[in-house]
């Protein structure tokens, strides 16, 4: 009986499914990549680098990263399970999310209206400030 109160109140433990970050932006990436509806190679190609420079990756992890990311991806009906997770993380590490996905937008040259409304969703869900997206939007795009 002891044990059994003794669990009860006990501190929560993590969510099984609670996505680790790695998937969580790599999902974000692989959205806002298809979300006009084209993935080019040049945004493929950025994707990767991205997360293989982001988290120290190689090329095979970051190939099982990015399947695994577009399978949750399709299967998600918002971005909440995504962002979650992310919106604890340290302020520093929630603005590279937000740089990284600009990066994304930016790697075809276009800006499609459907990419800054995701950026804005994900920076509102995440506590980035309208203020410091713009900055970064600003940035990557000129970089």
């Amino acid at each position: 009986m002891f044990d059994a109160l003794s669990r009860l109140f006990a501190a929560p433990k993590p969510a099984d499914n609670q996505m680790d970050t790695k998937l969580a932006v790599a999902a974000l990436l692989v959205h806002i990549a298809a979300i006009d509806g084209v993935v080019t190679k040049e945004e493929r190609t950025t994707l990767a680098g991205l997360l293989r420079d982001h988290f120290e990756l190689d090329e095979t992890q970051v190939g099982k990263l990015i399947e695994e990311a577009t399978r949750r991806d399709q299967e998600a009906v918002d971005f909440y399970q995504f962002t979650s997770g992310l919106s604890r993380l340290e302020e520093k590490e929630r603005i590279d999310i937000i740089r990284l996905l600009w990066q994304v937008v930016f790697a075809d040259n276009k800006n499609h209206e459907m990419e800054d409304n995701m950026v804005w969703r994900v920076a509102e869900l995440i506590g980035v400030s309208s203020r410091q997206r713009t900055i970064l939007r600003n940035q990557m795009k000129n970089a």
